[in-house]
């Protein structure tokens, strides 16, 4: 399972409506080779849904997940940070052994 604070889920709503997307986008997470840590996050707006995706909802907000990222993603949940020092959205990973300074590239 994959999930979203509400702090995310608000952040996801805004963007929604500020991109001009419908409750048909979903949020595609995937985990692509490269960054200082070895493995990236990406997050994008997605509504297609692929053969082989897992799809996870939390509060409302559905998750899409291909089956090679999902074996790094169990566990893990989105949030977002709008403080002073806010780096916007994070992952949690329960799976990652290690994370790079800007939280945005891990290892496992």
């Amino acid at each position: 399972m994959i999930s979203v604070t509400e702090k995310a889920k608000d952040r996801i709503i805004e963007l929604r409506k500020q991109e001009g997307r419908t409750d048909l986008h979903n949020i595609r997470v995937m985990v692509k080779g490269g960054g200082c840590s070895g493995l990236m996050y990406d997050l994008n707006f997605d509504d297609a849904l692929q053969p082989n995706d897992q799809v996870f909802e939390d509060k409302g907000i559905k998750i899409l997940v291909d089956k090679k990222s999902l074996l790094y993603l169990l566990g893990t949940t989105l949030d977002f940070s709008d403080g002073l020092n806010g780096k916007g959205f994070q992952f949690i990973n329960p799976n990652a052994s290690r994370t790079c300074g800007c939280g945005e590239s891990f290892a496992v």
